[in-house]
């Protein structure tokens, strides 16, 4: 709770745990290097959590800005990917076509090489994407809601990216 989730869900080891037994399936319905992805994000996470562990120890300041980054990436994949919200009717569960879109778009949001001033900047950008995304998370994809997040997340992060 003090980390403010729920205590049965360890977003650093809740992942499926059967990756390799799913992995012709996962590649041939989804994308050819989906588990490769995965990977890559479990990675992040895990990259994630060290720089917390160290934000913990030494403040925001003990970090270097690239450092700052790697932990908001993580916490972006984790509050938009990893976390589904029970209670609305579009986000209780995510259909296979939605869920490699939102793996897509996140993936490209991760893999930006983003150009920032400072940590207060970049904090306020993953706080607003990271509010889009949800909101995105939210939307059913027919409707002019969904379009409008996807151009506003769009339109965020063009003029920090090289």
């Amino acid at each position: 709770a003090y980390r403010r989730f729920y205590p049965a869900v360890d977003p650093l080891i809740s992942w499926s745990r059967y990756l390799e037994q799913l992995h012709g399936w996962l590649e041939r319905e989804l994308a050819a290097d989906w588990t490769r992805r995965v990977r890559e994000l479990q990675d992040l996470l895990h990259k994630g959590d060290a720089v917390y562990q160290m934000m913990q120890v030494t403040g925001e300041e003990g970090v270097t800005l690239a450092d700052y980054l790697v932990w908001q990436k993580a916490q972006l994949v984790d509050m938009v990917y990893l976390q589904q919200d029970a209670f609305d009717e579009v986000d209780v569960s995510c259909p296979l076509d939605r869920q490699r879109e939102s793996f897509t778009l996140l993936r490209g949001l991760i893999e930006a090489d983003y150009r920032f001033d400072g940590k207060a900047e970049a904090q306020a950008f993953f706080t607003r994407l990271t509010g889009l995304c949800k909101n995105l998370n939210y939307s059913r994809p027919d409707s002019d809601a969904f379009a409008d997040y996807r151009r506003q997340i769009d339109d965020l992060s063009k003029p920090y990216t090289a």
